[in-house]
């Protein structure tokens, strides 16, 4: 392992890469110069398209055809990768640099054993026998926390839950004790709790191994509990660097403070201080502006200073290591209170337009699948949720995966259709209609907008046949002109140019598609919108301006919005009422004010706890909860959280072995499934407060 005298361990200087088409050539990377050290962990944020994950793929050489280093230099340990053979280049790869990608299923081999797949890599790289690399394997199973390792390493990666893929993946990356480990957005498919618990394991592997890290991401609260220090990317370009420090108190780039102002920080309110989303759209590759890359979005920009030439990279006075590519950064007043969206009215809640009673969905699954028992045993996605949801109120469903979110939504939508129970939409019962049942009313009220809006659309039809397509089937307008300008209307709704109507889904951006998706859901004057985790694959920016037209939709249109997330953070900013769910039950109900202060459940507690926030005035108590959620299908007899609950101890015998709790109620409109007394959880200190000055 090299030493920290030794110089960095990666060292980018100048570097400008482009990929090459029939038509023209594409510049994604300019001038882009960083260093990681020994044992540091180098951070690399920015919107999608920056260029951070081509910087990642320049370090490994795995550009493919069209890609191509036009200028500059990568040197590894000094060397300079682009002498290198390809030889030495598949020595270095999996060995002395490692690569953890965001879907973990990308690297694993789905024909092969957990175990086999972990041995070949010292094997191949450092000529281990099979009982050397078997020790080593169980013992890197061991240190990255999956239980019973041995079972692990004779498991097929799909008998895995997502963590525990991930978790083999950077197992897998730390065999070879590689020298750099780079990182791209490895936490995005997970849960906040399983989120946490990576990132604690990464922080304690880097220490134990001495390994550098490049981490690579769009959360800027994950960045800050992770990395040293920091590099921003816009546009291709390095636009700030420095520590964390610098750049999480006293940022000097334009940017960087606007990704800040898009993002729910404590403090935020969507009525009296609402998210700013960056005006205007990320420029294309081959379209860039003249000058500063930022300036047509920048409230700083100053015309014919701002785009006269190419822009620098400057030292900031004071601040060793501290750079801005900004040519005004000296002229604003970064002390000033950073400005917010203007103030919107509250919406006022009105009647119970959905009342849920009771649900239960079971799934009867044989015992036995693959050899066909008979034996079945039930799946409780669901077990007895009972609440309310009113007109104009925003209601956040959240927990882990598994926890029967997204089952209740399909119940809801008649995807699915109840095993006991009632769902009373308006006066009629439709938890036993399944959506071919259901008349063109029914299926205009209740809609939903999805997560990915890359699959939602039809990729062979335009924008406005899209939307005038669900226009017919819920039975809205007489003829094809009324029902065209309908569809022009909704675009309007959802702020898309008319002349969008005209184009297909491929030329449109992530945000540009999902406002679509949003259009189309409010085609028929939904009543309920169910938005299952709608802004977790949109950048920050683009999160910030969909939140924002859906709360300016349902001020307008009355809406009442179900937004299913594991983002507590977009959930405290969005939500009036919070609805916690664990292994099909809820276990925490109440108002956002109720369920994001003491008392809450245990779960909550963690919930809280696992959020990365980007406020470095922030302290949180830490608490990571081990072990997996449970199988719905074999649930833990009791309360379900007892298997990973910490104050479990504090009730007095097996109670919590033996029993399922009572939800019951600790305040007005405030519930908890919980065995814990009145008195403990009355002493239960806040997990998120902010630090005194």
């Amino acid at each position: 392992m090299q030493s920290a005298d030794e110089g960095p361990i990666l060292e980018i200087d100048g570097l400008s890469i482009s990929f090459f088409t029939r038509r023209r050539e594409i510049p994604a990377v300019l001038d882009f110069s960083i260093s990681v050290q020994p044992g540091e962990t180098m951070g690399l944020v920015g919107e999608s398209g920056c260029g951070k994950s081509t910087v990642a793929l320049a370090v490994m050489r795995d550009l493919g055809r069209t890609g191509r280093i036009t200028g500059g230099t990568v040197k590894f340990k000094g060397r300079d990768m682009s002498q290198m053979s390809d030889h030495e280049m598949q020595a270095l790869r999996g060995n002395e640099i490692a690569m953890i990608y965001q879907e973990p299923m990308a690297s694993l081999n789905p024909a092969m054993k957990i175990g086999r797949q972990l041995m070949e890599v010292p094997m191949i790289h450092q000529g281990l026998s099979r009982k050397e690399a078997y020790a080593r394997a169980l013992q890197m199973a061991v240190d990255v926390r999956l239980p019973d390792p041995a079972r692990i390493l004779n498991a097929y990666p799909h008998q895995l839950s997502g963590g525990q893929q991930q978790r083999i993946v950077i197992a897998m990356a730390l065999m070879s004790e590689p020298s750099l480990l780079i990182l791209d957005e490895p936490t995005t498919a997970l849960d906040v709790t399983v989120e946490a618990a990576v990132v604690d394991l990464l922080k304690e592997l880097g220490q134990k191994y001495g390994t550098a890290m490049l981490f690579i991401s769009h959360n800027l609260g994950l960045v800050r509990e992770t990395c040293d220090r920091l590099c921003v990317m816009y546009s291709g370009e390095a636009v700030e660097r420095g520590s964390l420090p610098d750049l999480f108190g006293a940022m000097r780039h334009p940017y960087t403070r606007a990704l800040f102002q898009s993002i729910p920080l404590p403090g935020t309110d969507k009525t009296h201080r609402p998210l700013r989303a960056i005006p205007g759209t990320f420029p294309l590759p081959h379209q860039r502006p003249p000058g500063c890359t930022f300036g047509p979005r920048c409230d700083y920009f100053e015309a014919g200073r701002c785009d006269a030439g190419d822009i620098a990279l400057a030292n900031v006075p004071g601040a060793e290591g501290h750079t801005s590519r900004c040519l005004r950064f000296q002229d604003i007043d970064w002390d000033a209170p950073m400005p917010t969206g203007a103030e919107q009215p509250r919406p006022e809640i009105g009647p119970v337009v959905l009342r849920v009673d009771k649900l239960k969905k079971y799934y009867e699954v044989a015992a036995n699948t693959l050899f066909r028992g008979r034996t079945h045993r039930p799946i409780k996605a669901n077990e007895e949720l009972s609440f309310e949801a009113r007109e104009s109120e925003t209601l956040a469903i959240v927990g882990e995966s598994g926890c029967g979110k997204s089952t209740f939504a399909k119940v809801l939508m008649g995807l699915e259709t109840a095993t006991a129970g009632q769902i009373r939409l308006g006066g009629r019962n439709i938890e036993a209609l399944p959506i071919e049942a259901r008349d063109a009313c029914t299926l205009s009220e209740v809609q939903m907008v999805f997560q990915n809006p890359f699959d939602t659309l039809n990729p062979a039809m335009t924008v406005g046949r899209q939307i005038i397509r669900a226009l017919e089937v819920f039975g809205v307008g007489q003829t094809a002109a009324h029902r065209r300008e309908r569809m022009l209307e909704l675009l309007d709704l959802v702020k898309l140019p008319r002349e969008f109507a005209d184009r297909m889904p491929r030329q449109l951006s992530g945000g540009q598609k999902q406002r679509v998706g949003i259009a189309r859901a409010f085609a028929g004057d939904a009543r309920i919108v169910v938005a299952d985790e709608p802004v977790s694959a949109l950048d920050v920016s683009v999160q910030a301006a969909v939140t924002d037209l859906l709360m300016q939709i349902q001020r307008e249109q009355k809406t009442t919005l179900v937004f299913i997330s594991h983002d507590l953070s977009i959930v405290r900013y969005l939500s009036d009422r919070v609805l916690v769910m664990y292994l099909g039950h809820v276990v925490e109900l109440g108002s956002t004010d109720q369920v994001f202060s003491p008392p809450y459940h245990p779960y909550t507690e963690a919930l809280l706890s696992a959020v990365p926030i980007a406020d470095t005035s922030v302290e949180k108590v830490h608490i990571v909860l081990e072990g997996d959620v449970p199988s719905a299908m074999t649930p833990p007899p009791g309360c379900p959280f007892q298997t990973r609950c910490r104050w479990k101890s504090q009730v007095p015998g097996d109670l919590c072995d033996r029993e399922v709790p009572p939800l019951r109620q600790l305040a007005q409109g405030h519930q908890v499934k919980c065995h814990l007394s009145d008195e403990t959880l009355a002493q239960m200190q806040p997990v998120i407060r902010i630090a005194a000055d």
